[in-house]
């Protein structure tokens, strides 16, 4: 099971996984202005900018299912 109540984070576990959470917004939000925003990067064309756009939000995605990817020594 993903997600396990009855077990206790440790703080610095909880900080980490925070900190990947507001990784997770930032990144796909850049993703996001970096398709939809025209005057982000004006000098790019739009089917680069979508490309560069989605590959951000490849990446964001990527790294939110690693974060919650549970480790096989964790309990």
């Amino acid at each position: 099971m993903l997600f396990n109540n009855n077990e206790q984070k440790s703080p610095a576990r909880r900080f980490l996984l925070i900190l990947g959470a507001v990784g997770f917004v930032c990144v796909t939000a850049l993703g996001l202005m970096v398709i939809f925003w025209d005057a982000m990067l004006p000098n790019i064309s739009k089917g680069q900018r979508i490309t560069f756009g989605l590959i951000l939000l490849a990446y964001a995605v990527l790294r939110f299912s690693r974060l919650l990817k549970k480790k096989p020594d964790e309990v």
